[in-house]
């Protein structure tokens, strides 16, 4: 099992002018100290004007800031945003980036959230699946052709070389956000990394890992030419302290993050600069939604957490990415954590990485038949309540149907 640390910027009110310095130096310092340490990945998000919740517009300036102070960590977008990003310009950064790291680029490509995000760059949220879909399909032939042109119902270009050409041949490892659980079966369809949450329990990991397996080897949609990466990755929570009791205590900025997830879901974003989320969650973080957030996260002693990662490294998930930057978490805090972690957790699951190669090889060569487990009880997240909705393509173009043909029949019908 490979081991990833996970960058959303969370930065709570309120704000002092140095807090966006500090909040981005000591994570590059935190990203430097786990490439030490000897973590696989460190990933960051992309989002735009949720503040508090992710201050992550630029990810590509701070990966690219992180490889000229790591060696061998691999630097993972995740995910770009497609349909708010313009296609010459994604492959562009992502060579440039894989250039400068000397090939340890990992490219995640996302949809994007709500309208709150979308609406401002002229995309819609109905429309975002299909954006995303055509975007990839632009952009995966940049990276090899030196010629390429493409003309979509979103995107249309005459000829070019787009240039430079990433260092990894033929391009860096593909892999999708998989915010929706349901999209992890697509994910192997696709034949790219799924980069999901935490499972809410063991068999519930085992029959997705199994279903994205069976899709990546029987029900193949790629959606251009592109080698496949055959990997499942989770975010957790995550704190690692000498006891429960003490990684509890530290680990608030987990419900902060889940208290902020919810809080977009449900009420959008306030009027620029006139929100405190921070303030808002003091009166949720004891609540039993605030308790629920703890159970399925890797946040306790490293006894505690290593059993827990037994469990998902028997379903065979290749990557756990642990999301310690949330909330308030201090930068003492989370360096202490990691370093715990990676003397105390980290060496064991490390040492079972050839026994889960094997596994896989036998997998994808046919030597190994996964059953096709039912993963219908098995919808949702082991972070996600009734206030994070994450709707599938279809459920969203459903509803905004039937929005627009309730407006629709608002506008006809005559005043009374």
């Amino acid at each position: 099992m490979k081991f990833g640390i996970f960058y959303e910027h969370q930065l709570p009110r309120p704000w002092q002018e140095s807090s966006e310095y500090e909040l981005l130096q000591n994570s590059l310092t935190q990203i430097e100290l786990a490439d030490k340490l000897g973590y696989d990945y460190a990933w960051e998000v992309e989002h735009h004007f949720l503040e508090e919740y992710s201050h992550s517009s630029a990810p590509e300036v701070f990966l690219g800031a992180a490889s000229q102070r790591t060696t061998n960590i691999r630097l993972g977008h995740g995910v770009i945003q497609l349909p708010t990003n313009q296609p010459h310009r994604v492959a562009e950064r992502v060579a440039t980036l894989d250039l400068l790291s000397k090939g340890r680029v990992e490219l995640g490509m996302g949809e994007g959230a709500g309208p709150a995000e979308l609406h401002p760059f002229g995309t819609q949220v109905r429309s975002k699946r299909d954006r995303w879909e055509e975007a990839v399909k632009a952009i995966i032939p940049m990276f090899t052709k030196e010629s390429w042109e493409f003309h979509g119902a979103y995107h249309d270009f005459p000829a070019r070389n787009v240039i430079p050409k990433p260092y990894q041949k033929p391009h860096p490892p593909l892999w999708v956000a998989c915010s929706n659980i349901k999209t992890i079966g697509q994910a192997g369809e696709w034949g790219m990394g799924a980069l999901g949450f935490t499972f809410v329990s063991p068999d519930a990991a085992t029959a997705w890992v199994n279903k994205y397996y069976n899709n990546l080897l029987h029900r193949p949609n790629r959606l251009t030419e592109y080698p496949v990466n055959p990997n499942i990755a989770m975010v957790s929570g995550f704190m690692c302290a000498e006891t429960d009791e003490e990684a509890y205590e530290k680990a608030s900025g987990w419900t902060f993050f889940i208290f902020a997830l919810s809080y977009y879901g449900r009420k959008g974003v306030d009027a620029p600069g006139e929100g405190n989320l921070w303030e808002e969650f003091q009166d949720w973080r004891h609540s039993e939604k605030a308790q629920d957030a703890f159970k399925g996260a890797l946040i306790g002693s490293p006894a505690t957490i290593r059993k827990k990662l037994h469990q998902f490294q028997e379903a065979h998930v290749d990557q756990v990415i642990l999301l310690n930057q949330a909330g308030k978490t201090s930068h003492e805090d989370i360096c202490g954590s990691l370093k715990m972690f990676a003397e105390e957790v980290m060496p064991e699951f490390h040492a079972l990485e050839a026994d889960h190669a094997q596994w896989k090889d036998d997998v994808l060569s046919g030597r190994l038949v996964l059953e096709d487990l039912g993963t219908q009880a098995y919808d949702i997240f082991s972070h996600q309540n009734a206030d994070i909705v994450r709707l599938t393509p279809e459920e969203l173009k459903a509803r905004m149907a039937a929005k627009d043909a309730a407006q629709k029949e608002a506008s006809v019908t005559p005043a009374p």
